[in-house]
């Protein structure tokens, strides 16, 4: 069973970073494209980033330049450095993994596990 853990969120003040890791058990996600997205409170699930199995990437307009996906297959472990952080950034993020591993994009209902989700909080 594939499972998904999330960690480093926390708290940081506007124009700070923290860098997300998730940790994959029960699959290499050399197998998976990877996903980050996020859910501030009372509203919708927000895609963040995407990387496929061969590392190309694609984000979210809102976090371009701000944020970097990265995978590190030997580690089955997939990061998200945010840098420049905003208030608005804050959310609960999730890392998900698609069996699609070319490409999942930006539809959650292409990703297949979900971790439990990190919170970010960034103060103004």
């Amino acid at each position: 069973q594939v499972q998904l853990v999330e960690s480093g969120g926390g708290l940081v003040q506007a124009g700070g970073s923290l860098r997300l890791a998730c940790a994959v058990s029960g699959r290499s996600i050399s197998y998976y494209a990877m996903g980050w997205f996020r859910q501030a409170p009372g509203e919708g699930r927000e895609f963040v980033a995407t990387i496929n199995w061969n590392s190309a990437t694609s984000y979210a307009d809102s976090v371009k330049g701000r944020f970097t996906i990265s995978r590190d297959n030997p580690k089955n472990t997939v990061y998200l450095q945010m840098n420049s952080l905003k208030p608005e950034d804050t959310a609960v993020y999730y890392c998900a993994a698609s069996r699609t591993a070319t490409y999942a994009g930006s539809n959650s209902a292409n990703y297949n596990y979900w971790g439990q989700g990190t919170q970010v909080t960034v103060s103004s």
